[in-house]
């Protein structure tokens, strides 16, 4: 249950950001050239909904395996030794987000002690760059629990989307819809005969 409450929020989350970011984008264009006009902070806050998009979107990309990866080479690897590149690579990108989250709230600190404010709207900079620290909080979560999964022999690796596969599929549904469209046509001119 709470799973699942946490899951419509996160794409309730990532789907208000990519709306919100749209219609801003496409207000400031209606203005700009149909009035020659313009929102003054349109191009910053743009900015900023696209940082938090970027960075939240690519925890829950790990979450539900959304990106895009090679892994023919370790899918022909025996299944332990699998299972240990996957552990090696999540500890590096578990590092890597460490790296970040301690580089990230350095820099929030610092922001926060000046009171740098954005430079369209008075806002202190550090509320909304506060994504840095939530973000990569939220790999590295996201990271752990794939981890977590791996060692008690759940999953055995990455999850990552097969584009291949999925264009073979679209192809062949394109297939079968020209091949039903075909045999309609011909169906129709038997029936004119």
């Amino acid at each position: 249950m709470i799973r699942k409450v946490i899951d419509h929020f996160e794409e309730s989350f990532l789907s208000l950001l990519m709306v919100s970011m749209t219609l801003l984008v496409f207000a400031e264009v209606v203005l700009r050239f149909g009035f020659n006009t313009g929102i003054h902070w349109a191009q910053e806050v743009t900015l900023l909904i696209a940082a938090w998009f970027v960075l939240y979107g690519a925890s829950y990309g790990v979450k539900v395996g959304a990106h895009i990866g090679v892994d023919v080479f370790v899918k022909l690897l025996p299944s332990p030794i699998h299972r240990f590149l996957t552990l090696l690579a999540i500890v590096l990108a578990l590092v890597y987000c460490g790296m970040f989250l301690y580089g990230s709230w350095i820099y929030l600190a610092k922001m926060k002690m000046i009171g740098i404010e954005l430079e369209d709207l008075p806002i202190p900079k550090w509320i909304p760059m506060s994504i840095l620290v939530i973000g990569f909080a939220l790999l590295a979560l996201r990271f752990l629990e794939l981890g977590w999964k791996v060692l008690k022999g759940e999953v055995e690796g990455f999850h990552f989307v097969d584009e291949a596969a999925e264009s073979m599929e679209i192809a062949e549904e394109l297939k079968a819809a020209e091949a039903a469209e075909a045999a309609a046509k011909e169906n129709n001119t038997k029936e004119t005969k």
